[in-house]
Order: C-alpha cells, then sequence, then structure tokens
C-alpha cells in the first residue's frame, strides 16, 4: 500500500518544530445509523454507540491550556463554527491540522495514552475543544492534527484489540504520544492499568 508522507510545521516562540503524519491510499468504510433525541444526537457504528451532547457554555474546557482557535478563544471559536480544522495554540505553540481531505486517508503508529481521570473528582462536566461534553467512561479521543470530529479505529497492536472512537477533542500534549483517549476507551483497549500501548490509528469513513 502506498504510503505519503505530510509534514506539518510547529510555530512556536522557541523556533519551529517539524512533525510528520503518513497517510494512506486505503479508506476503512463502515455503515453508520445517526439518531436524533432532544439535546443529544446518537451515532451507531459498527457494534459502537455515541451519545454526542452539547456541553453547556459555562463548562470547563477539558485542557484550559489551548489559548486561542483560529485567532480567537476557544470557546468563541466554538460558538461560531470554526474548530474542524482551524489553528490552534497551546502555551504558545501553534498547531495546524490536517485538512478534511488529507484525513479521509490517515493511517498511522505509535503510543497511546488515556485521560479524564481527574474529571472523575471534579464537580459538573467539561467540553472538549469542538464544544462536546466530554465522558470519561464514553469511547471519545483527543489529537493534535485530526479535524474534529472524526471517527477513528483504534487497534491495540500488543492484544489486538479494536475499537472505534469519536475524535473530538485536541491533545496529548506530551512528546512522543500520538493520541489521548478516554479512560472508557483505554479499558476496552486493555491498557488503563498500563497508562499507554503502541496502537494503530486510521481513519473510518461513514457509509450509510
Amino acid at each position: 500500500m502506498a504510503l505519503m508522507a505530510v509534514s506539518v510545521l510547529l510555530l512556536s516562540a522557541c523556533g519551529v518544530v517539524k512533525t510528520t503524519y503518513r497517510l494512506t491510499r486505503g479508506t476503512l468504510v463502515m455503515a453508520y445509523k445517526v439518531t436524533r433525541f432532544a439535546g443529544s444526537t446518537v451515532y451507531t457504528v459498527g457494534e459502537f454507540t455515541f451519545d454526542v451532547v452539547t456541553a453547556p457554555f459555562s463548562w470547563p474546557l477539558t485542557h484550559e491550556d489551548i489559548d486561542t482557535i483560529d485567532g480567537l478563544s476557544p470557546k468563541e471559536a466554538i460558538a461560531q463554527g470554526r474548530v474542524k480544522a482551524s489553528p490552534y495554540v497551546v502555551r504558545g505553540r501553534r498547531y495546524v491540522p490536517m485538512t478534511t481531505a488529507q484525513a479521509a486517508t490517515y493511517r498511522e503508529e505509535g503510543i497511546a495514552s488515556w485521560y479524564g481521570d481527574e474529571t472523575y473528582r471534579q464537580r459538573g462536566g467539561h467540553m472538549t475543544a469542538n464544544g462536546e461534553a466530554f465522558d470519561p467512561d464514553g469511547m471519545s479521543a483527543a489529537h493534535k492534527y485530526l479535524p474534529l470530529p472524526i471517527f477513528v479505529r483504534v487497534t491495540n497492536l500488543s492484544n489486538r484489540r479494536r475499537i472505534i472512537v469519536r475524535v473530538n477533542d485536541r491533545g496529548p500534549f506530551i512528546e512522543g504520544r500520538m493520541i489521548d483517549l478516554s479512560a472508557g476507551a483505554a479499558r476496552r483497549l486493555g491498557f488503563y492499568k498500563h497508562g499507554t500501548a503502541r496502537v494503530l490509528v486510521e481513519t473510518v469513513h461513514l457509509e450509510g
């Protein structure tokens, strides 16, 4: 399968940081169903169900260190619908996500971690970078470069477990980590207690 390397420049006060993600010409296609209720939209992708709820604007972001999105405050960008593939700044470093066309054939191996444990001990809820309610027990993920939202298949390469997650947040902002999964997703993949795992991430093209 042919692979293409695409370089992204991350601009920061310390200089330019180069990263590379991989695109493949293959496409993972899955059927899906959408059911709309008052206040939520439910997606069914294969055996996985995603209850998508818009978070109240009074809720804090899961990553409060996001400075700006598309030159605006994070919540202003969310309110204006300017999040999907817009550049954003975290602690002075600028990240440039993939276009929707590039993300359609995204496939990459790397280190996954998980997040959300702190939200169990806090009152109220948290908002993801695209304005959705964060559910630490759900099947969601954070990625620095994929457009939001998007569905991906994640395979734990040590035990071959596979799940589908909805990428709706930004992160992880720790060197060497590719994707942050919700605690619930980490449990399904069998690495919750280990903290990290080497995974394969592939974009899911929804058809139905």
